[in-house]
């Protein structure tokens, strides 16, 4: 009984060793069909740049629908960048204190509370989105792709909304 009960667990012990060795085989074979150029192509889409550094004046190609852009300026687009939103940036940058008059923030809507501010200037009322306030707002609002244009034309938004 004992003999018999050796060969069955031998058996089973060959029969994993087969298995493993095709499985390993077809693991080699398949692997086999990407070629080594195919590889190197893989790693260079992955690895690829997702943009390219434009200054004003640059001529610069892309994947846009054109073959070659001139970066522009605020100055060539009448203030804030060129299809700038203000509402939209104000949603996902300001909303959340001026919405609900977090850390002081004045809200939009609060005439009151925009007047005291614009007494001191409109240029004043834009130093402080661009710089930031008593390390209560951060620089920029968080908006770190808002030209100081934008920011004004935010700023510009928030007193329109607060007549």
């Amino acid at each position: 009984m004992e003999k018999e009960t050796s060969v069955v667990i031998i058996k089973n012990v060959a029969g994993v060793r087969a298995l493993l060795a095709g499985l390993l085989a077809l693991g080699v074979l398949s692997a086999n069909t990407i070629s080594a150029q195919s590889v190197d192509d893989l790693i260079a889409e992955r690895i690829k740049p997702v943009g390219e550094v434009c200054l004003a004046g640059d001529t610069c190609t892309g994947n846009n629908n054109s073959s070659n852009t001139t970066a522009q300026t605020t100055a060539d687009t009448g203030g804030a960048t060129s299809g700038f939103d203000a509402e939209a940036t104000y949603m996902q940058s300001c909303f959340a204190c001026h919405s609900t008059g977090a850390a002081g923030a004045p809200k939009v809507g609060d005439a009151e509370a925009w007047a005291t501010r614009l007494e001191k200037g409109m240029e004043v009322l834009i130093a402080s989105s661009v710089d930031g306030l008593n390390g209560v707002m951060p620089p920029k609002g968080l908006c770190f792709t808002c030209s100081d244009e934008d920011l004004a034309a935010i700023v510009q938004y928030m007193l329109d909304n607060s007549q």
